[in-house]
C-alpha cells in the first residue's frame, strides 16, 4: 500500500504526503476551522487557519495548496492559500512538540515573512508571543530551522558556485529558504530587483512577489 509516505505505526511516525498537492473549486461550505470545497462534485473538508478563512468566500472559485496528514487513528487534510504558508505549515510540524492544530494557530498570528524574519535574526520575544509557543520551544524553532537553512545550503554548494551576498539581501534571502525557497531561485530574483535603501522586511516582501 503506497499514498507516498505513510504513517509507520512501528516508530510512531506521521509523515506528509503528497499525494494532493492541491485543490481547485468552489467554496460550499465555511465554519470556524474549516471549509468543504467542491472539486467537479467532490466535497473535500480542508482544516485551515483563521487567516485564510478570512480571505474566502461562499460560492467563490479558488485554488487551495494541501497537506495531507497521516496518523493512526486519523487523516486530514490541511490548506493553505500560499506555497509561503505552506512551507511555514511543513516546517513548524518539523519541529518537536509542534502539532498540526498548533501549527493552524501560529500562522493566524503572523506572516509566513514576519516568522521567517524572525527566525534567522534570532527574534525569541516575537516568537514567545504566538500561541502554544514559549521560549525554549521559540528557540527550539529557531535552532532546528536554522540547522535546515544550513543543510539546504550546503547541498546547494556542492553542486554549483556560490554567489556572494551580503547584508540586508542575504538575511532576506536567509529568511526566503527558511519559507522553502532554494538559493538559487532566491538569487535569480536578487538579480533582477532594485533593493538599495530596502530594509530586510520590505526585500523579503518584493522577493515574495517575483518568486510568487
Amino acid at each position: 500500500m503506497d499514498i507516498c509516505k505513510i504513517y509507520d505505526y512501528k516508530k510512531g511516525v506521521s509523515y506528509k504526503n503528497k499525494m494532493i498537492n492541491h485543490l481547485k473549486g468552489t467554496i460550499e461550505l465555511k465554519k470556524d476551522n474549516y471549509i468543504v470545497i467542491d472539486v467537479n462534485g467532490i466535497g473535500y473538508k480542508v482544516s485551515m487557519s483563521d487567516t485564510s478563512l478570512q480571505k474566502l468566500n461562499l460560492n467563490e472559485e479558488t485554488k487551495i495548496y494541501t497537506y495531507l496528514r497521516v496518523s493512526e487513528d486519523d487523516i486530514n487534510l490541511y490548506g493553505f492559500l500560499s506555497y509561503e504558508e505552506l512551507s511555514m505549515f511543513e516546517l513548524l510540524i518539523s519541529v518537536g512538540g509542534i502539532g498540526s492544530k498548533s501549527a493552524l494557530k501560529i500562522l493566524s498570528n503572523i506572516l509566513p515573512s514576519k516568522f521567517a524574519l524572525a527566525v534567522i535574526t534570532n527574534d525569541v520575544n516575537t516568537l514567545k508571543k504566538l500561541p502554544g509557543i514559549g521560549a525554549k520551544t521559540a528557540q527550539r524553532i529557531i535552532l532546528e530551522l536554522k540547522d535546515k537553512i544550513k543543510a539546504s545550503e550546503q547541498d546547494e554548494e556542492d553542486k554549483e558556485e556560490k554567489i556572494q551576498i551580503d547584508g540586508n539581501a542575504k538575511d532576506a534571502q536567509d529568511a526566503l529558504q527558511v519559507l522553502g525557497y532554494t538559493r538559487k531561485d532566491i538569487e535569480n530574483v536578487l538579480k533582477e530587483i532594485d533593493i538599495n535603501g530596502l530594509s530586510v522586511e520590505e526585500i523579503i516582501k518584493l522577493c515574495l512577489k517575483n518568486l510568487s
